[in-house]
């Protein structure tokens, strides 16, 4: 088991996560020890690269090995619960990348685990410790922004060539890049939703999730608040540039996402408007990881990969997650966002998507997304 301060780490997927293998190797309060993968050629040719002993094809071997803590997980969406479940019952402290899960009940099935088990979960929610997010989260603390008005998110992206297991997936199912930056900059939860689905995607995708929209907007009312936020998101049939954007309006400064890639982020002060340049958080971090801000993991000409070549991707969020977990596993506190806050977070969206269903129900989330509940 671990040394005091010091954990040790199970990767688990090896797409996504190994943008997440030197963060660990390097981080001074993890030692990365295992990765798992079903491809055994793969996971082999991997474990020599990165120096990992321990190789796993089977995540229900992995979970029972006593000198494993941490379980990082970046599986498809649909293995999210079952392996969270059965990696806090195994006693491990889980992180998985996002969604939490696909339905409301498999979040509520988390949530419990997390409470019997006594240990930590952590929703791997890039946009939240992304660059972006944490140059207007340090404005609000200041004062600069003012009181809080209004919020909005969204996310635009083409799916088209990814796995088919994404072929008509409905907008909102998996929305928490939009939905988490709405609830978390002023600390707030959602107490119900209200969804408008628009457009059709191609006849064929719909019958894999029964959703027929190329665009869902859901209005978001938030609890013990006078806020709310709208949030859209697409998927399929809508012609649009990638964009993962976060809009904040408050009373004395107001944020708007660049339109475009080459575009500006603005920031507006009464009828003034001025172009603002994000700057970068690495000197939040421990200096052994504080470079992953601004790069992928791969830092030689020999480690390079294709999928990975990503610059500062995810806003530079990767290092700050890793942290973030390792931080509340040392000082004994819940992560951000806990397994609560993510239930919040995921249902939102979850519900958002059984709203449009319904032509545009107001469903409200549960009492136990809500914390103290």
């Amino acid at each position: 088991m671990s040394h005091k301060n010091k954990y040790k780490v199970a990767i688990v997927g090896m797409s996504f996560g190994l943008e997440f293998i030197p963060i660990f190797q390097r981080h001074p309060n993890s030692e990365l020890v295992a990765i798992c993968q079903r491809n055994e050629e793969n996971l082999k040719r991997l474990g020599k690269i990165w120096g990992v002993e321990k190789l796993y094809t089977s995540f229900d071997e992995l979970i029972i090995d006593k000198d494993i803590d941490i379980i990082h997980i970046n599986t498809p969406p649909y293995l999210h619960a079952d392996m969270s479940v059965a990696g806090l019952m195994a006693g491990k402290h889980v992180a998985c990348t996002i969604p939490m899960a696909l339905t409301v009940e498999d979040c509520h099935r988390i949530v419990i685990a997390q409470q019997q088990s006594g240990k930590q979960y952590m929703m791997m929610e890039t946009v939240v410790y992304s660059r972006e997010f944490l140059f207007l989260k340090e404005l609000y603390k200041k004062g600069e922004l003012g009181k809080l008005q209004f919020l909005r998110g969204s996310h635009q992206q083409d799916m088209t060539g990814w796995p088919a297991y994404w072929n008509g997936f409905p907008p909102m199912l998996n929305a928490t890049h939009a939905i988490s930056p709405t609830l978390s900059l002023g600390d707030n939860e959602a107490e119900y939703v209200s969804c408008l689905g628009s457009g059709t995607i191609e006849k064929e995708m719909i019958a894999n999730y029964g959703c027929p929209f190329s665009i869902e907007t859901t209005h978001i009312k938030f609890k013990d608040s006078d806020l709310g936020a709208e949030v859209t998101r697409s998927l399929y049939a809508v012609a649009r540039q990638y964009r993962e954007s976060f809009d904040v309006y408050g009373s004395k400064k107001s944020f708007e996402w660049k339109q475009t890639e080459d575009g500006n982020h603005y920031i507006h002060e009464g009828e003034t408007t001025t172009p603002v340049k994000i700057p970068d958080y690495g000197h939040l971090l421990p200096l052994e990881i504080s470079e992953f801000t601004q790069q992928g993991v791969y830092d030689s000409k020999d480690n390079q990969h294709l999928s990975f070549k990503q610059g500062g991707g995810h806003g530079g969020s990767h290092p700050h997650l890793v942290h973030e977990f390792l931080m509340a596993l040392v000082e004994d506190r819940q992560p951000f966002p806990n397994a609560v806050r993510a239930a919040n977070i995921t249902c939102s969206g979850i519900m958002s998507n059984e709203s449009a269903l319904k032509n545009g129900e107001k469903i409200s989330l549960p009492g136990w997304t809500h914390k103290g509940r």
